[in-house]
């Protein structure tokens, strides 16, 4: 079953314009792994060389931090929605 994806704004070029995209996966690896097939070039915003979400990158399954749960080894299940969200800084 698919999980809609909710893209941020910043990486909505990526996604063809679209705010959201349904994407299936197990855990979240597997969703960011086919959410890179639809939305090339997205992953690479998101994680890093060794295979981590980025610090400024948060990365949320039904409201749920993933590194509070099991990072991308997060088993999506019943989920129904994932929200990525860029760190803001400012002063």
């Amino acid at each position: 079953m698919a999980v809609k994806v909710n893209i941020p704004t910043m990486l909505r070029t990526l996604a063809g314009g679209n705010a959201s995209v349904a994407i299936d996966g197990l855990t979240m690896s597997e969703v960011l792994d086919n959410l890179e097939v639809q939305c090339s070039g997205i992953k690479e915003r998101l994680v890093d060389d060794q295979g981590r979400v980025r610090r400024f990158i948060n990365v949320y399954l039904d409201g749920e931090d993933i590194r509070y749960l099991s990072d991308l080894d997060t088993k999506v299940g019943d989920a129904k929605e994932v929200s990525i969200v860029p760190a803001v800084a400012g002063g």
